[in-house]
């Protein structure tokens, strides 16, 4: 029996579902705007030839700045060592995770380097060999052979048109063979990438507690990012100038690149993604994550013309998203064991049945 309490409470309140619907859509929409930049920057790269390093850098120097400007950690209570030191450090994680995604961007191409950042939940099956449960390792393993599969799909070319064998278009064999099979040597180089990605969450997690000292670990880590990347791109840079001293072309600059990148690839998709984390109970490395970036890159593959299979880059996703569950997935004996103490609890709060008194 429901006290009137609750029944008044359950009327003045919207279900919860209804509460969660414009927070699910600021973050799809701002996964698109983050997947649009990266293939407005992949078709600038391409186009122009320039360093993919130190196009990110230039990136990622005013993000940082805003950043501070935002957060302002030097404001508020003072930030102990271990909070300040862990984040440095996580500073040089994101940079090494940055210059090796940008290479596997540019190497792969955006479809496979966004895919190949959900590899990452390869530490939930790392962290169930450590401390889950024996009965569920076969659970974990199937899940990380099911990732690995997908990728080596992707690498074999299946989301392509070119390559997939799900493709039924008539086409010369001269034209297929303009580019070679990506392979699994190069796509292991946006995994790692991935991985590093998903370390990265995992430090910031462990080492902020609210989410306002989150995002203000979050304005020092960029920062760090920024330090640790410069002698990279000055070097990229020196390389790259020294390369091209002899062709001494001006490459043009494309505005919507770079402020798409540094606005939604940096700034807007890390709130975002917070928001997810703290209000839908969503992080990144998920299925349903997974599933709002795979329709964004459908999306951007057919409108930037781009050789897409649709069949094979469905058939891939699916494939990743089940291994990505099979790792990531929580324990059954904790699921069962929070259903029967809510069970309890709905037995305590029920009335007590008491037999009639006799007239």
């Amino acid at each position: 029996m429901m006290s009137p309490n609750r029944v008044s409470e359950d009327r003045g309140n919207p279900p919860h579902h209804f509460r969660q619907t414009p927070l699910q859509i600021i973050h799809i929409l701002a996964n698109f705007m983050r997947i649009w930049s990266i293939y407005s920057m992949y078709r600038y790269i391409e186009q122009t030839g320039a360093s993919v390093v130190l196009f990110l850098f230039a990136c990622l120097a005013p993000a940082s700045i805003l950043f501070l400007i935002l957060q302002k950690p030097w404001r508020g209570r003072p930030l102990s060592n271990t909070q300040v030191v862990p984040s440095i450090i996580n500073g040089g994680i994101t940079a090494l995770y940055l210059v090796l995604w940008g290479k596997g961007l540019k190497s792969c191409g955006p479809a496979r380097a966004i895919l190949a950042e959900y590899s990452g939940a390869v530490l939930g099956v790392l962290s169930a060999v450590l401390y889950g449960r024996r009965a569920h390792m076969w659970k974990k393993i199937g899940g990380l052979v099911a990732m690995l599969a997908s990728l080596y799909l992707l690498s074999e070319g299946w989301a392509t048109a070119t390559y997939s064998p799900f493709s039924w278009e008539d086409r010369d064999s001269s034209e297929s063979q303009t580019e070679p099979v990506l392979g699994l040597k190069l796509m292991l180089i946006p995994i790692i990438a991935g991985i590093l990605s998903a370390l990265r969450r995992v430090i910031a997690r462990r080492v902020s507690i609210k989410n306002q000292l989150k995002r203000r670990l979050h304005g020092l880590t960029i920062a760090s990012a920024t330090c640790f990347m410069f002698p990279i791109a000055m070097w990229d840079m020196i390389i790259g100038s020294s390369s091209e001293s002899d062709n001494n072309k001006k490459l043009p600059f494309s505005a919507w690149a770079f402020f798409s990148t540094i606005l939604f690839g940096n700034i807007v998709i890390f709130y975002a993604d917070s928001i997810a984390e703290e209000r839908l109970h969503m992080v990144f490395s998920s299925p349903r994550h997974l599933a709002a970036a795979s329709a964004c890159i459908i999306i951007m593959e057919n409108v930037y013309k781009m050789d897409f299979s649709l069949a094979g880059f469905t058939i891939c996703c699916l494939i990743l998203g089940f291994g990505i569950h099979e790792a990531t997935s929580l324990e059954l004996s904790r699921k069962d064991s929070v259903k029967n103490s809510d069970s309890s609890i709905r037995e305590f709060d029920d009335p007590i049945q008491m037999s009639p008194l006799p007239t």
